[in-house]
């Protein structure tokens, strides 16, 4: 009896370690989408100054102004940014993941916190991107709401956003544009205000 009973705790273990030996195999890798939203984890509740790095004239008078980013709110679906550029304090950079990826906003508030009209416009993730660089090229409801605001130059956008051990940067890109902005993160600084 005692012999059946040992026999039959050892099969019962036995199996155990195969099963977790199957689970260990089949955990899949994170991908690198998940680890860019890991990555903007890690600086979650802290604010970082930055500065204009592109050239374009358009953007002369903003180069002057002081920048400031704040990873305000994270979740595991959402991460929420706010930018702020002098006094101006009406930009939030909303990344959420979606079924397929990971999907870039902006929304523009007021000062009395409503909505702008021209706001929630951005794009999806078509490729995987890397741990450190994700890529968004403008969707169908952002080329509607530019054509509707005319702001028709606007169609072909493609906004990027980078984090590696450094910097974090903001980019946006389309024929005859380009604008980027980059944050220190090796020197937090004081969240400028609460986000909306």
């Amino acid at each position: 009896m005692n012999k059946v009973n040992d026999i039959t705790i050892v099969k019962y273990f036995a199996l155990l370690v195969i099963f977790g030996l199957l689970a260990a195999c089949s955990t899949k890798p994170a991908s690198s989408q998940e680890q860019f939203m890991d990555n903007l984890r890690e600086i979650c509740g802290k604010s970082f100054a930055g500065k204009l790095v592109s050239s374009d004239d358009v953007d002369h008078d903003m180069a002057k102004l002081p920048m400031v980013m704040q990873v305000a709110a994270c979740s595991d679906a959402e991460i929420r940014i706010p930018f702020h550029v002098g006094d101006n304090r009406s930009r939030t950079w909303v990344i959420t993941k979606t079924g397929d990826g990971l999907r870039l906003k902006h929304q523009h508030n007021h000062k009395d916190g409503h909505e702008d009209k021209v706001s929630q416009y951005g794009g999806d993730t078509i490729v995987d991107g890397t741990a450190s660089r994700q890529e968004f090229p403008v969707d169908q409801f952002s080329k509607d709401l530019f054509m509707t605001e005319g702001l028709d130059v606007s169609i072909t956008n493609v906004w990027a956003v980078e984090i590696t051990k450094d910097i974090y940067a903001y980019e946006l890109r389309r024929k005859n544009r380009f604008f980027r902005v980059e944050f220190d993160l090796s020197k937090p600084v004081a969240a400028p205000h609460d986000p909306w």
